[in-house]
């Protein structure tokens, strides 16, 4: 086997233009792709991380059906205090969990005395709120960077449509899950910015007032947002908690529904798209290696008919020479690769010391950090290299099976 793997790079070496241009197409398809995917990664990975420590978390739980009904806020679908102790229990016993925050999520009409508007409202324990999603402070672009009591948080975009701003004094009502309608004064302690686009209407309030608003006697939380310590293992944590929850049940059915943030935000679908375009990508890589090896291969093959003729005429049996061809198309893979992993991981290195910038939004001034872990390389190497070798089979299959006298004839 060693005599025929000097055998392959020896034929490669006469060839040394076609090689060397071969080799290039894979080493350039290589960079392309780890490239792309050290890029594409990281910014997808910047924007989940915008997403879920700005406002939505890691996981969120609520009562079963909530999810399908939160266009409306329903009162009537939030948990009981009794409910919210249980999850709390389960929540505390999976060690993964870092920190959690509750929340009283209901709909009212915000008024400046002057106008008035509807608004969507969050009641939330600052400091677990902190914790549970800590870009949230740097979401409030005028005033307080924490909510008090008797304080609320307007979207920017309610701000300006209002004509109020930081220090002023605003009235919410709310109508609580009995009919019963109140109204409170606050005093605006910050200007928000949208978390979820221009139309964002979600201001927030301590939880204290929430409950003073909705004349709640007890604790009601709308959903529970957990934040975990290993992002990595959200489906591990969504399965302890399922498992967790199970147990309790409501008619027969389970109470609760745990999500992750992919169910819950529209920028899924960007993700999952990314994740389209680096597959589209990984199969142009393999276009490229399956045709330019190919090709190369079936013209060493019709080049060397003769020596194909003489080599099979002195007793070489056609397993060898197919084995040949098959160690030619491989040793350009691994060539291409070796040389692309180099020059991928080092731009990708560059990158990383060149630290890019970009706006996102109102978010301006965002690092990119490509990174490029090992089992990327690993797969797209192992993918090359097959590839490789299978392009270069039906070529070496045919010079394997060819007569010696029909080749030694050939011209």
């Amino acid at each position: 086997m060693f005599n025929l793997f000097k055998i392959a790079i020896r034929n490669l070496m006469r060839y040394k233009r076609r090689t060397f241009l071969t080799t290039s197409l894979v080493t350039t398809g290589v960079v392309f792709v780890l490239v792309f995917i050290a890029l594409s990664g990281s910014f997808k990975n910047l924007m989940i991380g915008q997403i879920t420590d700005s406002f939505l978390g890691h996981l969120q739980i609520h009562n079963k059906g909530y999810v399908e009904s939160i266009d409306s806020l329903p009162l009537t679908m939030n948990m009981e205090t009794q409910a919210v102790t249980k999850v709390q229990k389960a929540i505390n016993e999976i060690p993964e969990i870092k920190a959690s925050s509750t929340r009283i999520k209901f709909g009212g009409m915000f008024s400046n005395f002057v106008e008035t508007t509807n608004v969507r409202l969050n009641g939330v324990y600052p400091e677990d709120e902190q914790i549970t999603v800590p870009l949230f402070s740097e979401r409030i672009l005028d005033g307080k960077k924490i909510i008090k009591k008797g304080e609320i948080l307007v979207p920017e975009l309610l701000a300006k449509g209002m004509k109020v701003s930081v220090g002023d004094m605003v009235v919410v009502v709310a109508t609580n899950k009995n009919g019963s309608v109140n109204g409170k004064q606050f005093t605006i302690g910050g200007i928000l910015e949208s978390a979820t686009g221009p139309g964002g209407r979600d201001g927030y309030i301590h939880i204290d007032d929430a409950l003073e608003v909705l004349r709640m006697d007890k604790v009601e939380i709308s959903e529970i947002a957990i934040r975990i310590n290993d992002f990595s293992k959200l489906k591990n944590v969504q399965k302890k908690l399922n498992d967790a929850l199970s147990n309790m049940h409501e008619e027969g059915t389970p109470a609760f529904e745990v999500h992750t943030w992919e169910k819950l935000s529209p920028f899924y679908n960007i993700a999952q798209m990314i994740e389209i375009m680096t597959l589209s990508i990984k199969l142009m890589l393999i276009a490229i290696v399956l045709i330019s090896i190919m090709n190369v291969m079936i013209m060493a093959v019709y080049e060397r008919i003769r020596e194909i003729g003489t080599i099979a005429a002195i007793g070489t049996l056609p397993q060898k020479i197919l084995t040949m061809f098959m160690l030619e198309g491989f040793s350009l893979g691994v060539f291409g690769v070796l040389l692309g992993n180099v020059i991928g991981v080092s731009i990708v290195f560059i990158l990383n010391i060149a630290k890019i910038t970009f706006d996102f939004g109102r978010q301006t001034g965002i690092t990119l950090s490509p990174t490029i872990s090992f089992t990327d390389v690993a797969v797209i190497s192992i993918i090359v290299i097959v590839i490789s070798v299978l392009a270069s089979l039906q070529p070496a299959f045919k010079a394997s099976r060819m007569e010696p006298i029909k080749a030694l004839k050939h011209v």
